[in-house]
């Protein structure tokens, strides 16, 4: 039985107002990340959802609990839905990450990971929803690296291709989690 996925993006926080690449560090949300939250909260509340699954990174954390503060659906925090590990780089300005990122899709960032390692985490991530949430529809909240490995496991796209799109923000993105893992 297939799982109906649903991915949003964890709220606007400080670092990404300031151009900072945040990584595995927490972070937190602007007041229009807090915003931003509500309306995610509005927006999917009543969407059908069986369960919610998180980044155990603070930002995302925090998105989640304002935008489903006081509701009776599931929350499940998970470490393998944490941002790619830039190592030596999580905090580094963006623009210094974006001139490697096709880089880094194999080769680990110094003292992190790879763009494969966030694709494996996420494979891991999709076998044990799609044993335990047969049927259901499911948030998932997390952040970039995460959205580019669901968009390369269950979307059809290369991860190069999914890293090299421009990001447009967009009110949840959804996929089919079939039997076999694929759409």
């Amino acid at each position: 039985m297939s799982v109906r996925l649903v991915y949003e993006t964890h709220s606007i926080t400080t670092d990404n107002e300031a151009g900072i690449a945040t990584g595995w560090l927490p972070g937190e949300l602007s007041a229009a990340g807090r915003a931003a939250a509500r309306e995610l909260g509005d927006r999917r509340r009543d969407d059908g959802l069986d369960v919610i699954f998180v980044s155990d990174l603070r930002r995302a954390l925090e998105t989640v609990e304002i935008a489903f503060q006081g509701s009776p659906i599931p929350i499940v925090i998970d470490a393998r839905l944490r941002e790619c590990n830039y190592g030596e780089l999580n905090g580094a300005p963006v623009a210094r990450l974006d001139r490697e990122r096709l880089e880094r899709i194999e080769t680990p960032w110094p003292g992190g990971e790879s763009y494969e390692d966030v694709v494996a985490r996420t494979h891991d991530l999709l076998g044990d929803l799609r044993a335990a949430h047969g049927g259901e529809r499911a948030l998932v909240v997390a952040h970039s690296a995460n959205r580019w490995a669901l968009q390369h496991l269950l979307g059809g796209v290369t991860l190069r291709e999914a890293i090299s799109a421009p990001f447009a923000w967009q009110p949840g993105w959804e996929f089919e989690l079939g039997t076999e893992g694929g759409s």
